[in-house]
């Protein structure tokens, strides 16, 4: 697509990112970018607008509140037989939950299914139809033309390698987790914490969302090997971290199910304008390389930081699905019959222009309907309805042909319908054999588990008291530890407290260095009353 151009709008509870993208061939740019705060959506949005100069550029918005579901199908099924197939999966998911499948707009993307290769993987979205409408409504009187969900089109902002596997940790009011296998979106995970969490603690001290913001960007993480926190650091981490801490968790839970394939954790949102982030996050990924999601396109930003860039990556990469970048079929907002027409047909009524007044706009004309047409316009009018004319014997015909597919399709139906009857009854079968194998299957896994609980027993019987006689050697004079966990059959979590920063860094190196636990790391020190806390966590050797 040659000479495209979009404004994309990421759009949260208190603020507005925006970014207005263009494409000409191959070649991607930013041309204005920004963010807004609010106290009422439609006069922000208006301002956007006025601001970018984009009254007649195409707007594309991020779809809010949107659920996922993943079902696996047959992967030789025809194009309509998927589609009955995934409306059936999602019917019954909603009987189950009780919803009405009605009030829910959806849409799916399709990626391999490494596991089975004889099947697929559906990634299905699905948005309330009256939340949906409310957002096409604040961009009503606009050129609105995709509404996409954020966890499908943040990818659009890194070239991705074929061979590395990736997830990509958007942390803005809610935390979105893309992960991106074998070069196509596999799954998308949603967490509720994320930035809107510490910018409201911080908002309580500083009565100013935009301060809040501010103070965010400019917020430094101090790792563990880093220097005493100042107290204003100190201050503005304490409402941070415990949200970071949340998310890493999280999102490490999340690499280590793929195994050792994830070689990428992209970090961005807001939240990625915290100073040293990648470097905490990069304390819990040893396999895994934590970097800062710079779009891929900017090169020489000139007097701009990529920090600024990185700012609005959310709205950057809603542009790009407007320009048809990213995955396709992913657009919510229905096309209507006024969108399918070019723009150089569309006419604008405009009485107050002064008489035979015509003006070009790029390739729009505007048709003064308060004037007598001249010969030119009579012109344009008569391709007009010539061109409307072959619409309506188009859709007629279209209709004829419709009505004898839909007689076909019934007959069609009708022999699914009795297949279907006799798999029902095989189904049934195989239920029954299948709940004896399961039966079976739990008694042995029961049997297992009792075994691996006795041998975990018996291998830590004497290292636990081994650890606690090394660990006591060590302890510093001004270090009190006030827990020690065994969480799991080897992993040792131990809390530590003392007033000074330096005393607690020395017991994590001594531990580490002296190898009483091996994978040693821990949480950025959080200062009470004088009292640094950490976490220290490693596995027994």
């Amino acid at each position: 697509m040659a000479n495209a151009s979009c404004l994309g709008l990421y759009i949260e509870e208190h603020l507005i990112k925006y970014a207005k993208v263009s494409k000409d061939h191959d070649r991607v740019k930013v041309e204005a970018f920004g963010i807004m705060f609010y106290d009422r959506i439609g006069e922000a949005i208006e301002q956007v607008i006025q601001e970018t100069y984009s009254q007649k550029t195409p707007i594309s918005i991020n779809l809010s509140e949107e659920m996922y579901n993943y079902f696996n199908m047959f992967a030789l099924l025809t194009k309509s037989d998927l589609q009955k197939a995934i409306k059936t999966e999602f019917d019954s998911y909603c009987t189950e939950k009780g919803y009405n499948p009605n009030v829910f707009e959806s849409r799916y993307a399709i990626v391999n299914n490494p596991e089975e290769k004889e099947q697929i993987r559906v990634i299905h979205v699905a948005a309330n139809k009256i939340e949906l409408n409310k957002q096409i409504q604040q961009i009503e009187g606009y050129k609105l033309s995709n509404v996409s969900p954020i966890s499908m089109a943040i990818p659009n902002l890194i070239n991705v390698n074929k061979n590395e596997n990736s997830v990509i940790v958007n942390i803005e009011d809610h935390t979105t987790i893309t992960t991106i296998l074998e070069n196509k979106i596999y799954n998308i995970d949603q967490i509720e914490e994320g930035s809107a969490d510490f910018l409201s603690r911080i908002n309580i001290k500083e009565n100013s969302y935009l301060h809040s913001y501010e103070i965010c960007k400019n917020t430094t993480i101090y790792t563990s090997e880093g220097r005493e926190l100042q107290e204003e650091q100190s201050t503005y981490l304490e409402d941070i971290m415990p949200t970071l801490y949340t998310i890493v968790g999280k999102v490490r839970n999340i690499v280590r199910s793929y195994g050792n394939q994830i070689k990428k954790v992209y970090l961005t949102g807001t939240a990625a304008l915290i100073n040293n982030i990648d470097l905490y996050f990069q304390e819990y990924f040893e396999e895994a390389e934590c970097e800062i999601l710079k779009p891929y396109f900017i090169d020489a930003v000139g007097d701009l930081s990529i920090k600024d860039y990185v700012e609005v990556n959310s709205a950057i990469s809603i542009g790009l699905m407007g320009i048809g970048e990213g995955i396709t079929g992913m657009n919510f907002k229905s096309q209507t019959f006024g969108d399918k027409i070019p723009d150089w047909l569309k006419i604008e009524v405009n009485p107050d222009r002064s008489p035979r007044e015509s003006k070009y706009l790029g390739s729009m004309l505007t048709w003064d309907l308060g004037q007598p047409f001249d010969n030119t316009e009579k012109g344009l009018l008569r391709v007009v309805v010539g061109l409307l004319l072959l619409v309506v014997l188009y859709s007629g015909f279209s209709a004829v042909l419709a009505n004898q597919m839909n007689s076909k399709m019934q007959k069609a139906e009708e022999s699914i319908a009795s297949t279907s009857s006799q798999i029902s009854l095989a189904n049934q079968d195989r239920e029954k054999i299948n709940s004896k194998t399961t039966e079976y299957t739990t008694m042995l896994k029961n049997l297992e588990e009792a075994n691996n609980r006795i041998t975990d027993r018996n291998k830590t019987r004497n290292v636990i008291p081994n650890l606690l006689n090394q660990i006591m050697s060590i302890v510093p004079e001004n270090v009190q530890l006030t827990s020690i966990e065994n969480t799991t059959s080897t992993h040792i979590v131990i809390t530590a407290q003392s007033n000074k920063y330096e005393q607690l860094g020395y017991l994590k190196a001594k531990i580490k260095t002296d190898v009483i636990l091996t994978n040693v790391i821990s949480t950025a020190g959080q200062k009470d009353n004088n009292v640094v806390i950490v976490k220290i966590e490693g596995e027994l050797p």
